[in-house]
């Protein structure tokens, strides 16, 4: 993944984008994300996600209807929604299916591929890297967001572009994924919509 153009040769398309929540959730694992600064790439293997939307997620922020904190889950698929949330993270996600509907994909954890260095001085403030540092990187939602330098200004960024993007890979087949509860709500916590790489060790949470 060192080679930027065939980086941009991979890139997935807005049609991608417009699956069925669960089915884009389940898909997302194993593409690889991407951030550009310049010369300098930040790529990540998507290990681990969860999916939010429809009428019956009281944890969707789209349950209540459209607001304008939460308008770019309702635009197109494809765009990314970056929301902050205690005062002090961002988390991403990927808006999908039908426009106006309030579906997206949060995507909880990577696992590092290109530019750690960079990743290592915005999460700890220097490039010193031991394993356990390696591994708390990207494993979870407002790491990944750090690492990646991903803030509010992102919010509603296209990932069809050059600056923010998803890279094709190999699917997974169901032997791979693991599905379970979603972490960290208070509701809809019984609903099954988290999904990640069995076995892999950038998971947030087995």
């Amino acid at each position: 993944m060192n080679n930027l153009s065939t980086i941009h040769l991979n890139k997935l398309p807005q049609k991608f984008y417009q699956q069925e929540l669960h089915a884009l959730a389940k898909n997302l694992l194993g593409k690889i994300f991407v951030r550009v600064l310049g010369s300098i790439i930040l790529a990540g293997k998507i290990v681990e996600v969860e999916a939010y939307g429809g009428m019956n997620d009281e944890a969707s922020h789209a349950f209540s209807g459209k607001t304008e904190r939460n308008k770019v889950m309702f635009g197109e698929a494809g765009n990314l929604y970056v929301y902050f949330t205690y005062g002090m993270h961002y988390c991403a996600n990927v808006v999908c299916g039908n426009s106006g509907v309030g579906m997206a994909v949060l995507i909880r954890a990577l696992e590092p591929i290109d530019g750690i260095e960079l990743m290592q001085q915005n999460r700890f403030g220097n490039t010193h890297m031991d394993n356990s540092k390696l591994k708390s990187l990207t494993n979870g939602p407002a790491k990944l967001c750090q690492s990646f330098g991903i803030n509010r200004s992102y919010n509603g960024i296209s990932l069809l572009g050059n600056e923010l993007y998803i890279c094709d890979a190999p699917p997974l087949n169901d032997s791979q994924i693991v599905i379970s509860k979603r972490i960290g709500i208070k509701k809809s916590i019984d609903l099954p919509w988290r999904y990640y790489i069995k076995e892999n060790a950038f998971v947030s949470k087995k």
